[in-house]
């Protein structure tokens, strides 16, 4: 049977150049295993999907190193820990079909380098990437998590990509969502224990309260899943994060974004950040190494490889503002 990495895998082989390119016109592939895309005419090396990704890599520096704890110095490592669900362009797996790949491994390296440590790599399940910081498993999390002011009781954060949610219809659709009040009486999916159904629930709560219909939210266990029931009509729209859905958009064909809003829904900017246990010594050294490789240009060069440059932020900030905790 066709696993799920296998899939996704060849959804990216297929696709990533219309998406991470902005290609114009048909995409060419290499004949070497598939490994390689580019446009047709496009001068340069294409996107990579291969094993072997050539990343971009930053160097020591010393004074940034110097502020990682002793114990992380002489390990010399970070340990490492990312959602195993594959989420292109965020993160997924090379055409090997075990080699992760992404914007988030990609940025974990630069930091990792920037610190001179190795990296110690680990895909888990999304509440296994807490947990693994809880037990002290795991230095840091680079998976696409976005600053809550719940999560910042608990945890440390360094930013380093501005965090947007897209609501993803079947092609065609005949609405829009600019508001909480386009959603009401509508069937949508949202990922469980994710900021977007947060948000999904309040917007579905304040329908209510206004004496309208609220959201029927529905939940599954794959992406594949979420994507058959929009295309057979058992959902109205599925939300998620902007990147994931821009990309299976254009690879698929078969559906568009009707709607755009923050992560951190209307009070603040979502942000996404490097994550470790609170007080564990280790968040100015990351935001050190990001405000560094920014500097350097290295930041941007990935962002603009895996066609997140628009989700650039101009510095890293500690703990900032995050989205709000639930209301009781």
């Amino acid at each position: 049977m066709t696993n799920r990495r296998t899939l996704l895998t060849a959804l990216a082989v297929s696709t990533v150049s219309a998406v991470l390119l902005a290609g114009c016109g048909n995409g060419d592939v290499s004949p070497a295993g598939n490994e390689v895309v580019k446009p047709k005419g496009q001068k340069g090396a294409g996107i990579n999907l291969s094993p072997d990704q050539n990343r971009i890599r930053g160097k020591e520096v010393a004074e940034l190193a110097a502020l990682v704890p002793a114990e992380v110095r002489k390990r010399g490592t970070l340990r490492l820990g990312a959602s195993a669900d594959a989420s292109p362009p965020l993160g997924f797996y090379a055409t090997d079909d075990k080699t992760r790949i992404g914007t988030e491994i990609d940025i974990a390296t630069l930091v990792a380098d920037t610190l001179g440590l190795e990296i110690e790599f680990e895909a888990v399940s999304w509440e296994n990437l807490f947990v693994g910081l809880d037990s002290g498993k795991f230095d840091a999390v680079f998976s696409n998590v976005t600053v809550t002011e719940e999560r910042k009781e608990k945890y440390d954060f360094a930013t380093y990509r501005l965090d947007n949610l897209a609501f993803e219809a079947k092609k065609g659709a005949d609405w829009k969502v600019d508001d909480y009040e386009d959603v009401s009486g509508r069937t949508i999916a949202v990922a469980s224990g994710t900021n977007q159904e947060k948000i999904l629930l309040d917007w579905s709560e304040r329908n209510e309260k206004d004496g309208r219909e609220g959201v029927d939210i529905k939940y599954f266990q794959k992406d594949t899943d979420y994507y058959l029931a929009l295309q057979s009509g058992r959902i109205d729209a599925y939300l998620g994060p902007s990147p994931s859905a821009a990309y299976h958009v254009a690879s698929a064909g078969q559906s568009e974004i009707i709607g755009n809003l923050s992560g951190g829904g209307e009070e603040v900017q979502g942000k996404i950040a490097a994550t470790t246990k609170k007080d564990s010594g280790l968040v100015k050294a990351y935001a050190g190494a990001l405000d560094h490789v920014i500097e350097d240009g290295s930041y941007g060069k990935v962002l603009g490889r895996w066609g997140l440059t628009a989700e650039a932020v101009e510095k890293s900030e500690i703990n900032p503002p995050g989205l709000p905790k639930p209301k009781a």
